[in-house]
């Protein structure tokens, strides 16, 4: 398993390691030790799975109270998998990261809390999985537009399919910031 590091703090693309045969593979996807020794600790309790359609995005959410880290990846298909760090006062705050996660590459990416997340599908369809350490909220659900031109995601779709909810969310700048006093050690809000 390689755990390899992204222009945005804490946010790691992981490559685990793959073993091939006759009959198929055989890959580990976690690792609780290994996540540790890298300096990933959560402590998972929840696994979602979805499948989407092609062109449908999903995005860009996080939670509050109770943020999720998470930890993505991509069963069927290909998508392109996007993070945007929330955290204000964050020498990166606003900047995105993005990758192509999909069954042939077996790539995860791991968010930390104070990130929002979203992904695009690229294939005819897609199933993506992931982990998360504190349990859904829908009362929590929070996010910002997709198409946020003060973050300006390259998201390789101009027309993406949305939910209704996904098309309201605001921009950034407009955000009410639950993560405007974001301890990154800590992990929680100071303000």
């Amino acid at each position: 398993m390689d755990f390899r590091p992204t222009p945005l703090p804490g946010v790691m693309v992981i490559a685990p390691r793959r073993f091939d045969d006759a009959r198929g593979f055989f890959m580990e996807t976690y690792h609780a030790g290994k996540f540790a020794a890298a300096g990933l600790t959560p402590r998972f309790v929840q696994f979602n799975h979805a499948r989407s359609v092609q062109h449908t995005l999903r995005g860009l959410h996080f939670q509050f109270p109770n943020p999720q880290a998470k930890l993505v990846r991509c069963l069927t298909g290909r998508v392109f998998d996007v993070t945007v760090d929330l955290r204000r006062g964050a020498a990166t705050y606003g900047r995105w990261f993005g990758l192509e996660l999909s069954a042939d590459n077996g790539l995860e990416l791991f968010i930390p809390e104070g990130f929002a997340h979203g992904y695009l599908v690229l294939s005819d369809t897609a199933d993506v999985e992931y982990a998360v350490n504190s349990l859904y909220e829908p009362k929590g659900q929070l996010g910002i537009a997709w198409n946020d031109p003060d973050v300006a995601v390259a998201w390789p779709a101009a027309a993406p399919l949305l939910s209704t909810k996904d098309q309201l969310l605001p921009r950034l700048r407009d955000l009410d910031n639950p993560f405007a006093g974001w301890d990154e050690k800590a992990g929680r809000s100071g303000g």
